[in-house]
């Protein structure tokens, strides 16, 4: 076994991961479902590298996420941090007394269930419930009705468990204790600096990660989501510390990812220069405990290239975390591919690779980058005719921000891949299709990278109930991309779309080059020249001057590493 560990901390990298877990959930439903898309039946994929087999206390059998979640305390919403397979331990107060004194109970009201999670839980008493798989409800007063449901999540979605449909480990949840505050006021790397060391946070988070890698058999490695835009980035950054002494040689891969909110402008230049130099600090610091570290996240989704076919609010975390979550899942579908054996252009996968091969392959190789690009097609083209083929990479667009665009890069290295894709007629392409369709693409490419590594897969990425309505009206039930809008909507969701074919990339670039520029003259100017504005502001995060040369000088060898020849990397004071 070739466990992966993943860790999301911060309120938006959350929303990502509840979109990630619940793609999961929905390819286990469909490979039980004896009615299912037989796309969906594969032995190739092997989710438990990702899920892990456990027990409760009565004897029942559980299937979770290998996975630890931190975010603010109350950020459950209306689960409980224990999760509710376990139902372990009592909310009623102990009966051993130590205090003579007074005592009070302050508690907060519970949050309400919405209507999907009210349906989840119908579906567990077996109650009547009316949707496209249990049949009619005897009582019509109790239906809930998966139109009420997708509606409800689209008008209204606060927490990141409002369309949550996992069940979780109790250890899988940690809520920050102490830190009852909005994610607007947890906006800057001061604010959370000593977070992960005061009340021994940092010895329970810890523990809880410890309890999920001492039953591996063998981690291949730790994926990381991090909401890098405010205070969640110093905890993140000293808790990858902490796994880095003590799991050397466990490769990380760190997604650092923020929301649009987080790109607002700004109207002060104070408030301008407390973003620049949380930037340049976080990045500086995150990237130095990681194997490799990937961006995600655009100032507007909704005006960028990806949503081509899709229709996004940017002020919505749950639309757009919905986008990023999906490219995460197809990024992770080679982790968990079994090896091809004798009969490989028959099989459901190809091009399988562990954590530290992806690693060594895209930042050991060449120039030795380790920051990536993700690019996504979503949905992905159709891969049938010329003019088809070559849209695939025409239609792969950026999700990492300040990215330069048609960089032609004689190094570059990528890993590609392409699942659920379709022909004409809209019928699903074998893997050895898929792989005859790519290298023509290539064939035929005025520009090719050094190296690209080419992933592929049968089945295309499921859409669940919870998904929310951000489908174009050139978008048909399959992914397909239509030739005439369908009329009555200009969004679609999980009622109308049930699969789409997906392309994802991620690829080492010299196009990285704006955003390491960005944040390397940004803490120069702000916190290492002389006179400079930011100096008793990074003081007060606890940042002396011979630790900022320090980021100074990790920040310039990235932009050396990609450019040797920079301007900006041999700056100096």
């Amino acid at each position: 076994m070739r466990e992966i560990v993943t860790v999301q901390v911060g309120s938006f990298a959350n929303f990502i991961g509840s979109h990630f877990w619940n793609f999961q959930d929905e390819m286990l439903g469909l490979a039980a479902d004896p009615y299912g898309d037989p796309a969906f039946k594969t032995q190739s994929l092997n989710m438990d590298v990702i899920y892990r087999t456990g027990e409760t206390h009565q004897g029942t059998t559980t299937y979770t996420p290998r996975l630890l979640s931190i975010d603010f305390q109350g950020s459950l919403g209306s689960v409980s941090s224990k999760g509710t397979l376990y139902r372990e331990g009592s909310n009623e107060p102990s009966e051993v007394v130590t205090w003579a004194g007074h005592v009070s109970t302050h508690a907060s009201e519970p949050q309400k269930k919405n209507l999907f999670l009210q349906s989840l839980y119908q579906e567990e008493q077996d109650a009547p419930l009316t949707n496209g798989i249990n049949g009619e409800a005897k009582d019509s007063q109790h239906e809930i009705q998966d139109t009420d449901i997708v509606n409800c999540l689209d008008e209204g979605v606060q927490f990141w468990t409002d369309f949550s449909k996992v069940h979780y480990h109790p250890q899988s949840l940690y809520e920050v204790n102490g830190l009852w505050m909005d994610a607007k006021q947890f906006d800057n790397y001061g604010i959370g600096r000593d977070v992960f060391m005061e009340n021994l946070r940092g010895e329970e988070i810890c523990d809880k990660l410890r309890f999920f890698i001492e039953e591996c058999d063998h981690i291949q490695g730790f994926q990381f989501i991090v909401d890098d835009s405010g205070g969640f980035s110093p905890l993140a950054a000293d808790f990858l510390e902490s796994v880095s002494d003590e799991y050397t040689n466990t490769p990380v891969l760190l997604y650092a990812v923020r929301g649009p909110s987080s790109h607002m402008s700004l109207s002060s230049r104070k408030q301008t220069v407390v973003r620049d130099l949380h930037d340049a600090v976080s990045f500086s610091r995150l990237s130095s405990f990681c194997k490799m570290i990937v961006p995600v996240g655009l100032p507007s989704l909704s005006r960028s290239k990806t949503s081509t076919f899709l229709n996004i609010k940017d002020e919505n975390p749950y639309h757009c975390s919905a986008v990023y979550a999906a490219a995460l899942h197809s990024t992770s579908l080679p982790f968990r591919m079994e090896p091809l054996g004798p009969t490989a252009d028959l099989s459901d996968v190809s091009g399988a690779v562990d954590v530290n091969g992806f690693v060594q392959m895209l930042a050991g190789q060449s120039r030795q980058n380790r920051v990536a690009i993700l690019d996504v097609a979503m949905p992905g083209p159709c891969l049938s005719g010329k003019q088809d083929k070559q849209s695939l990479l025409g239609n792969l667009h950026p999700l990492t921000p300040e990215v330069a665009e048609d960089v032609d890069d004689l190094q570059a290295v990528e890993s590609m891949i392409v699942h659920g894709a379709i022909g004409s007629g809209g019928h699903r392409l074998s893997v050895s299709e898929v792989k005859n369709a790519i290298h023509d693409v290539y064939e035929c490419a005025t520009t090719r990278p050094m190296f690209c590594h080419l992933s592929a897969a049968c089945c295309p990425l499921p859409i669940p109930l919870p998904f929310p309505s951000i489908f174009g009206n050139l978008v048909g039930q399959h992914g397909e991309l239509l030739g005439s809008p369908i009329l009555g909507s200009s969004s679609r969701g999980s009622l109308d779309v049930h699969s789409i074919p997906m392309a994802a990339r991620i690829r080492s670039s010299r196009a990285i080059m704006p955003f390491l520029e960005n944040r390397l003259a940004n803490l120069r100017k702000f916190g290492i020249e002389r006179g400079c504005p930011g100096t008793e502001l990074l003081r007060s995060w606890g940042f002396g001057k011979d630790e900022l040369e320090d980021m100074g000088e990790t920040l310039s060898k990235m932009v050396r590493t990609v450019d040797p020849y920079s301007d900006i990397s041999s700056d100096s004071d």
